[in-house]
């Protein structure tokens, strides 16, 4: 696993443009798969909470659920026009809030144990002293 370490923004641009492609390609391959495209936020989700940095790691469990409406622009069912489209984008969010939760969860349970083993790192180097 690369050593990089993604700032706040860098955080949210990675899983929105990640999210964004996927459901990109669920709508060429699957046909706009809601699930194919849930499933597959779940590791997004794990990558960016990872990558972030040290000192923006609260943004992880925040940006993700908004990159998963931004991948969600190109899948969820719509009609003609803005209002169709997004009534489409509603009705999606609404039936994969359990996907959503999931990942987000995901994110914010490595945030948690991330912090926890920094604090005990900063603890045990002051100890130390």
């Amino acid at each position: 696993m690369p050593d990089a370490r993604l700032t706040g923004l860098g955080g949210g641009l990675f899983s929105g443009v990640l999210m964004f492609v996927i459901g990109c390609l669920d709508q060429l391959l699957f046909g706009a798969s809601l699930t194919v495209y849930s499933a597959l936020f779940l590791p997004v989700c794990l990558l960016t909470a990872l990558w972030v940095g040290g000192g923006d790691l609260l943004s992880a469990p925040v940006v993700v659920p908004i990159a998963f409406a931004v991948g969600l622009l190109p899948v969820a069912e719509g009609g003609n026009g803005i209002g169709a489209r997004l009534m489409g984008l509603v009705t999606a969010l609404a039936t994969q809030v359990g996907w959503l939760y999931a990942g987000t969860l995901v994110a914010g349970t490595v945030v948690l144990a991330r912090g926890v083993r920094r604090a005990a790192a900063r603890r045990h180097t002051a100890n130390r002293r």
